[in-house]
């Protein structure tokens, strides 16, 4: 699967979760649609500046149940995000050793730098 094709799949399983996370509060607390949205992205994201609080039973127990549920996928799609930037950064150190020409090398440079000296 190509990182383009790892994105998309992580987008398709985070969407869900935001867009119920919406819905759930425009039609619960009575919020518009973007401050549902604003809300649940800043609870998934763990911020929570407190600006919008649900004030309903149903929407505080659908906000513990939202956070359990929702904050473990949201985990694992930034975790998922950082290992395909680290795989990027990998393969790109990859192709620049070998650009360089460094893994023809005969031995490693000695750590006291001699080796920056001149020959005699």
């Amino acid at each position: 699967m190509t990182r383009f094709e790892r994105l998309i799949t992580l987008l398709f399983l985070l969407a869900p979760v935001i867009l119920g996370g919406t819905a759930f509060f425009h039609y619960v607390e009575g919020w518009s649609w973007v401050d549902s949205y604003f809300f649940s992205v800043v609870t998934l994201s763990t911020v929570g500046y407190g600006s919008i609080v649900p004030v309903t039973t149903l929407g505080k127990i659908g906000t513990t149940i939202y956070i359990f549920l929702g904050l473990g996928i949201f985990a694992f799609v930034i975790q998922q995000i950082g290992h395909i930037a680290a795989e990027k950064r990998a393969a790109h150190t990859e192709w620049l050793i070998a650009r360089l020409g460094h893994h023809k090398a005969g031995q490693e440079p000695q750590a006291d730098n001699r080796d920056d000296r001149p020959s005699p």
